[in-house]
């Protein structure tokens, strides 16, 4: 165990630092060449943070192992409302950007509808997975149109975060930012293999699923750069990024990584376990679905609302292992959830809705 431990961490520290290189080899590049610092944000970066899922999915459809792939996607989808924005929250209550609710949140939503739509036979085709990059492009497309009408504040704070590179740096000639992208995506490469195959001896070890693996320790590691972003934008005071980049990255992983790791499955797709289809992905769904309320409440995610989505977190790891186990503790624990707490999650929120419209409306 301890050497695929080794290779388990060897393969986390590959991805971010892969990921870190080609973010900056591709925006610095994408800068020298005259394209706006505010493009570049919303379409080299926001690529970017979500490559070492992209890398690990890919990778695992490759070898053969979908419940990796597809847990590595719902768990990520899971872990980046419930754990970044939690942690980002009790930090500092963060700032909703009035677009995130009308235009990303939705996007997002509907993203997750679909792959349930088109997941309902059990498995996503190449076709579906090559469609799902369609609508991805489309819609950086649709991003990059809009950035046309961002306003001054908006191209200010990317300029501010993303300056073109000093001709006499290190890094400022495009052959080494050049470099530094190949350097980037053999690291992903890399740490993509070195992680699932440790992913899957540690399932073996364990006695659990790749599915469970997938959908924890894997989906929580391929996080990180997210993790890493937004809690520093939230530290920095940045607190509508923190929240952007959660839901932009969380659209990008479902059209992005499961569109490329089911365009490359072949004939017989990519398959959805039956685990999946009946609670991992609905519970994607009511997440996703979970951010309108909250973000409703005065345009803000406050410190208990934060709070509560740490503690769905960890209730929903707390499941998956007493699932896993086949604990004899778990109809009580899926007895409190879903009689007590959720209603009472539900009617919290419902409260604190009326009372931020009665609010507005006087």
């Amino acid at each position: 165990m301890w050497w695929e431990l080794l290779m388990f961490v060897g393969g986390l520290v590959a991805l971010v630092a892969g990921a870190d290189l080609l973010v900056r080899g591709a925006s610095k590049l994408a800068l020298s060449l005259g394209i706006s610092p505010l493009l570049v944000g919303l379409t080299v970066v926001a690529l970017g943070t979500s490559a070492p899922e992209m890398a690990v999915s890919t990778g695992a459809v490759l070898s053969g192992r979908n419940d990796i792939a597809v847990g590595n996607v719902v768990g990520s989808n899971i872990f980046n409302v419930l754990f970044i924005l939690g942690i980002s929250a009790l930090i500092t209550p963060l700032v909703v950007n009035v677009q995130l609710i009308r235009q990303e949140v939705p996007i997002m939503i509907g993203a997750a509808l679909l792959l349930v739509v088109l997941g309902l036979d059990g498995t996503l085709s190449a076709w579906e997975g090559i469609g799902f990059l369609v609508l991805l492009a489309a819609y950086v497309t649709f991003l990059v149109w809009q950035s046309r009408r961002a306003t001054a504040s908006e191209v200010a704070e990317f300029d501010a975060e993303l300056t073109p590179p000093d001709p006499s740096a290190w890094d400022g000639k495009w052959p080494v930012q050049l470099a530094l992208i190949v350097a980037g995506l053999a690291l992903l490469v890399l740490g993509s293999d070195w992680l699932v195959s440790a992913a899957v001896a540690a399932a073996k070890a364990l006695g659990v699923s790749d599915l469970v693996i997938g959908l924890t320790i894997v989906a929580a590691g391929t996080s990180l750069p997210e993790v890493g972003a937004s809690i520093a934008a939230a530290l920095k005071g940045e607190r509508d990024i923190a929240v952007g980049n959660v839901v932009g990255s969380n659209t990008f992983n479902i059209l992005g990584c499961l569109g490329l790791g089911a365009s490359v499955s072949g004939s017989a797709g990519l398959v959805l376990a039956p685990s999946v289809m009946a609670f991992d992905l609905w519970v994607m769904v009511a997440v996703s679905l979970a951010c309108l309320p909250v973000f409703l409440t005065g345009r803000e995610i406050a410190r208990w609302e934060g709070g509560l989505f740490l503690g769905y977190y960890v209730a929903y790891t707390a499941y998956l292992i007493l699932a896993a186990q086949a604990h004899a503790a778990l109809p009580m624990f899926s007895t409190v959830m879903l009689g007590f707490v959720v209603p009472l999650t539900i009617v919290a929120l419902i409260t604190s809705v009326l009372r931020a419209s009665h609010a507005g409306s006087r």
